[in-house]
Formats: C-alpha cells, structure tokens, sequence
C-alpha cells in the first residue's frame, strides 16, 4: 500500500497546483466529513464546513510548517477549528437521529485512526502508547475527536467520573512524559 504524502501536496498546492487540492480532497474528504459531521451533527452542514476549509487549505497552504507538525494534521486542524466556529455561530442544530447522518464508527476505529494521525515519530506519539489503554482512549477520544466527557462515558460504558479521573491522569501522564 502506497503512502500519501500530505506535506508533499500541500506543498503542490502551495505552488498553485489544483491537481494537488484534488487528490488531497479524494484522499482525506471522507474522513473530513466525519469529523465535521461529529461536530455540527448535520450532513449538509458537515459538507459546507469541509468545502469552505478546503478553500482555506488551499488559500493557506503556503503556511504549513512541517517543523510545527504533521501536514495530515494541520489539514485536520483547518476542518475542526471550521466545525468549531460554524458551532459558535449558531449554525448547529442538534439533531440526534437525522435521516441522512451516517453511523457512527465504533470508539476502537475512531481511536486508531486518531492514534494514527499523530507523526510516528513525535514524542507525543511515544507518550501515548505508554499511557494506559483506558486513559489514552479517553484522551484521544476528548482532544482529538471532540467527544464531551458525557458522550465518551456513553461510548465506552463507565460511569462519567470515570471517564473525568482517566482524562485528568492520561493528560497529567503525558505532560510529565512530555517534559
């Protein structure tokens, strides 16, 4: 299986290349959709924010910085911070069980694919994979994929306080591993 280089077409698009901006939206536009629709929980919504950040990518492509972080990353980083603000500014419906939203992935899919994102090489990553499954799949589950404490409790079946201490020891795990 062939790797996609991210920092390679970001970089093309920075260049002015549009091939580059469609074969990232081929490669990543699904997934992107997931995570917007994760967080404004409508499907035509979770489109209009991945098109509106693939527009930014490729208006901003010039300012990723590989020496800050992974290109995938930042690319994920664009569609969340637009998910986020379409949240702020009042365009979110919650709307549990709309006709058209896809299922959910189950949490160990979700986890991996966050787990994933992440450089192989960051020390973030090796810090991770020292946590406790438990307290890494909450945290993951929390900062990565936007998941409220309520809805990881849900996910995974403990009790929330639960969820509350794994969080609070996984990031107090990683802070000291991390310094």
């Amino acid at each position: 299986m062939e790797t996609f280089d991210y920092a390679g077409t970001l970089l093309s698009c920075a260049d002015g290349d549009r091939s580059a901006l469609r074969r990232l939206y081929d490669e990543e536009a699904g997934r992107l959709i997931a995570v917007a629709l994760r967080i404004v929980r409508r499907r035509e919504l979770a489109e209009d924010v991945v098109h509106d950040a693939f527009i930014a990518i490729w208006q901003r492509a010039a300012t990723f910085d590989p020496a800050i972080g992974s290109a995938r990353a930042w690319i994920y980083t664009v569609v969340r911070n637009r998910a986020l603000n379409a949240v702020r500014d009042g365009k979110r419906e919650n709307l549990q069980d709309t006709p058209d939203a896809e299922p959910e992935p189950a949490p160990d899919s979700i986890i991996v694919d966050a787990v994933e994102r992440l450089a192989s090489e960051s020390r973030l990553r090796g810090c991770l994979e020292r946590l406790e499954p438990e307290k890494r799949d909450c945290v993951l589950l929390s900062y990565v994929t936007g998941f409220s404490h309520a809805e990881i409790s849900d996910r995974l079946g403990v009790p929330l306080g639960t969820v509350k201490s794994w969080v609070k020891r996984g990031l107090a795990a990683l802070q000291e591993c991390m310094a």
